[in-house]
């Protein structure tokens, strides 16, 4: 069981980002990430994770779940979940595979936060309403209204807290993209608004932005914070040092 209880009140996300999905969770210490031959390494080597990953950080875990090229993520306490995005549409069944690698079901989503309206965030919102209907729904305000689910959800912005996370409006590659800090754990789920290249952090996609001046202003809003891990929509995961680099990555922005 990749679960470490943490009492009633204890947290969990989901995650969706790029890549290919597997059935197969590695539970892995504080002080470890996950190489793709399962050997355990010290957590300051930036070592590219397994297609599934779980890592266990100051308590907290995350999942990762690859769709292709989109990624999900989730992180949990305490036998509790929250979603951030869904991928695409029809990608419900791997966020349940995902979620029964770590010993959870449906039931134990309670929140949905989507980063941005693009349908390869929001795509499977529908479905997931569905299959946990208790669950809350979250989003940037100006988003919203672009998104098709079942139910409206909730405009949040910055500083608002869903289950212990901290909301940070990050707009630019669509005007209501929001990201998700676990500041316990230390943990930025960036959504769109950074990508994973190589390795390292780089900014969002030109191609697909809104507001490229925008997007860069929210690059250097996430360089004032403190992690050390970031998740990103599309490529690998930063699982060290992660807001020195994006620090970096912000002051060659100018």
């Amino acid at each position: 069981m990749a679960i470490a209880e943490m009492g009633k009140t204890g947290l969990a996300i989901v995650v969706f980002g790029a890549a290919a999905c597997s059935n197969e969770a590695t539970t892995l210490p504080a002080d470890s990430t996950n190489p793709a031959d399962g050997s355990s390494t010290q957590l300051t080597t930036s070592t590219t994770p397994a297609e599934t990953t779980t890592t266990a950080l100051v308590g907290s875990s995350f999942e990762r779940v690859d769709l292709s090229f989109v990624s999900a993520y989730i992180l949990y306490r305490g036998g509790e979940a929250a979603l951030v995005d869904t991928g695409v549409s029809g990608s419900e069944g791997a966020i349940e595979t995902a979620l029964g690698a770590i010993g959870l079901g449906w039931d134990a989503v309670g929140h949905v936060i989507v980063t941005h309206k693009h349908p390869d965030h929001q795509g499977s919102l529908g479905a997931v309403v569905a299959l946990a209907p208790s669950a809350q729904l979250y989003a940037g305000a100006e988003d919203i209204p672009a998104m098709e689910a079942v139910a409206t959800p909730t405009a949040v912005g910055d500083g608002e807290r869903i289950f212990g996370l901290e909301i940070i409006e990050t707009p630019g590659h669509t005007a209501g993209h929001i990201s998700v800090l676990d500041t316990v754990a230390g943990i930025l789920v960036a959504g769109d608004a950074l990508n994973g290249v190589e390795g390292g952090v780089a900014g969002p996609d030109p191609g697909f932005s809104e507001d490229m001046t925008v997007a860069s202003e929210s690059v250097a809003k996430l360089a004032g914070f403190s992690y050390e891990v970031a998740l990103f929509g599309h490529g690998e995961p930063v699982l060290s040092g992660a807001s020195d680099q994006v620090h970096q990555l912000a002051s060659s922005l100018g």
